[in-house]
Order: C-alpha cells, then sequence, then structure tokens
C-alpha cells in the first residue's frame, strides 16, 4: 500500500513529521503509525551517513515532497 492510500488515516503529527524529515530514516514509533505502507527496512543508509533503519520507497517520499510543496502530487 502506498502513502497515498494512507495518508488521509494518518494524524496530522505524522504527517507533518513526514513532511519535515521526507527521506530521512523512519522511527519506529511512526513506522508504526504508517503501518500499512509500503515501508521497509533500509540497511543501506549508514553507508550514506544515516541512520540505518525504516525508509520510504522513493515514491512515497516523491509523493510527499510533491504535498509539502503544494504541487499534484498524482502519480503519472
Amino acid at each position: 500500500m502506498s502513502i497515498e492510500e494512507i495518508w488521509p488515516t494518518l494524524a496530522p503529527e505524522t504527517r507533518e513529521w513526514l513532511i519535515a524529515h521526507n527521506g530521512e530514516p523512519i522511527p519506529t514509533d511512526v513506522a508504526s503509525a504508517i503501518n500499512g505502507a509500503d515501508v521497509s527496512v533500509d540497511p543501506t543508509a549508514g553507508r550514506r551517513g544515516a541512520t540505518p533503519g525504516i525508509a520510504l520507497s522513493d515514491e512515497d517520499v516523491d509523493w510527499i515532497e510533491a504535498v509539502a510543496n503544494d504541487e499534484d502530487p498524482a502519480r503519472g
């Protein structure tokens, strides 16, 4: 399931966190809040300088960025 499908059910503070930290590894409490989305463990994050952990798909990161920029987040 994509973040687009789950977005309307998320608490405002979860949406705000995802926008403010878009593309960053996701803490377990936020991952729990978005249960059902395409969330996966990103074991390579540490090699890129980030904390290894839970991450959204690239498509979901792009969708959140569009929402944050008041753009049409429709997937093409």
